[in-house]
């Protein structure tokens, strides 16, 4: 046989297998089984949920107001259906718990017999009974015991002179960055050039700043050479008048608090969380009721829970009055009704406690600056205090350029000045700002706030 013949065959064949497996398909196709399906046969499933389909997704939006109530509408009488059914099956809608034949029963008037009641006895005369006479003693009289007074303990004061003595002390760590290392450097007479920036790296820990320690360094150079300073006391006059020169003793570093001859004046106290203004407040209304005034705390911090709680007892302890407002209550509006209430009432002086809040958040700035708005409609602000912690150094200067902008600053107030190597922070505040430091924190006690003074302050930072 042929090659071709050999193709010819085995197309046949292939056709005819093809035929057969058609064939076969067809006839399992067209076989009619009454068999029961495969119980492994997946289910399909049934939509029930009737053929609705949301073309988008939730829509939500905030309540403005709540929406009209709807007209009341007239209760329209059920009608009543009629059983149908006549045999004694239970029906749909039929208590299972009384039969459906069960006769109703109405509500029915019983009355009830008269209560019968017991006659008493006729009561019989007793016979007379003799009593000795009681003998009484006499009674001495008592004296009225005095009635308690109501009035709170009022706290003692202490003086106010020489507060800032106690800051020689609690300057520990600035006598070393200061006092021990310049007048060490100093008192050599000469100095070469890596004495020179000792001195000024000493200048910088102590956070004088750049530009007041480029100025001092300077100053001590010149004078040095001129005055021929050897020793290290000359080292220490000469850097203690060149320091006290560095914190401008001409500013006006006194507390506005004196009343007018119609309205009293108006401290305002501003400054970032946890400064401590609270406190400050507290213990600047004790040193002006130990003078004999009369003062008014307005509690306009209405953010921080304790902050009102926290003023009324430093005011009951020195014997101030307090305006306080509900918690969240408009801060301008308690500072315009706490000066209101000391025009009204006379006093002397009306100090404002602010809330913290971030120099970098505007829309808290602005309202700062509206709270001083408001006030001044009743009575102008004599005094705007900034309080400082002086721990945070540079920190510090970024804070008060801002809040300069906003409420006209006329005093600095710097807390936590004790035992801290940030002494020098005065300097710079001073320098940038351009008002005075008026008053430090020296601890945390009630009496711990004292006057600034330039000689006083130096001669402890020096030690």
């Amino acid at each position: 046989m042929t090659t071709e013949l050999w193709i010819v065959v085995a197309a046949v064949l292939a056709l005819l297998v093809v035929v057969l497996v058609v064939g076969l398909v067809l006839q399992r196709r067209r076989r009619i089984s009454l068999a029961r399906p495969d119980a492994t046969e997946q289910v399909r499933e049934v939509d029930r949920s009737g053929g609705y389909q949301a073309g988008t997704g939730f829509d939500f939006s905030q309540g403005t107001a709540a929406p009209p109530a709807p007209a009341p509408r007239k209760p329209t009488p059920e009608p009543t259906l009629e059983r149908t059914d006549t045999d004694d099956q239970p029906r749909v809608g039929d208590d299972a718990s009384v039969p459906r034949d069960a006769p109703k029963r109405g509500i029915t008037d019983i009355s009830l017999p008269d209560p019968v009641l017991d006659e008493p006895a006729p009561a019989t005369e007793a016979p007379p009974v003799e009593t000795p006479p009681v003998v009484v003693p006499p009674v001495e009289e008592e004296a009225p015991a005095e009635p308690a007074s109501s009035a709170p303990v009022l706290d003692e004061i202490e003086p106010t002179s020489g507060r800032l003595t106690k800051l020689r002390g609690r300057l520990s760590r600035s006598q070393n960055a200061v006092g021990r290392s310049l007048l060490g450097l100093l008192g050599g007479g000469d100095l070469d050039e890596d004495s020179w920036e000792e001195v000024e790296d000493t200048l910088l820990v102590a956070d004088l700043g750049s530009a007041a320690t480029a100025e001092i360094v300077a100053t001590l150079r010149e004078q040095m050479a001129v005055r021929n300073v050897r020793t290290e006391p000359e080292a220490r006059a000469l850097l203690r008048e060149v320091l006290i020169e560095q914190l401008t003793p001409s500013f006006d570093r006194s507390i506005r608090a004196l009343p007018h001859g119609d309205r009293p004046s108006v401290l305002l106290v501003v400054g970032v969380n946890g400064t401590g203004k609270t406190t400050t407040t507290g213990k600047l209304a004790r040193v002006l009721v130990a003078d004999g005034r009369r003062v008014v705390l307005g509690a306009a911090d209405t953010f921080r829970a304790a902050a009102a709680d926290q003023l009324q007892t430093w005011a009951e302890r020195v014997g101030a009055e307090v305006v306080r407002g509900k918690e969240g209550a408009d801060p301008a509006a308690v500072a315009f009704d706490a000066v209101t209430r000391g025009i009204a009432d006379g006093v002397d002086a009306v100090l404002i406690d602010t809330a913290g809040r971030l120099h970098t958040k505007t829309g808290l700035m602005d309202e700062l600056g509206k709270v001083k708005r408001v006030i001044e409609k009743k009575a102008p602000v004599d005094d705007v205090l900034l309080v400082l912690d002086a721990t945070i150094g540079q920190n510090g200067l970024a804070q008060a350029r801002v809040f300069a902008q906003v409420v006209d600053i006329t005093g600095v107030v710097l807390t936590k000045l004790d035992g801290t190597a940030k002494g020098g922070i005065v300097f710079q505040v001073q320098r940038e700002l351009g008002v005075p430091v008026k008053l430090v924190g020296l601890g945390e006690g009630a009496d711990d706030l004292a006057p600034f003074e330039p000689g006083a302050f130096v001669d402890a930072l020096l030690g």
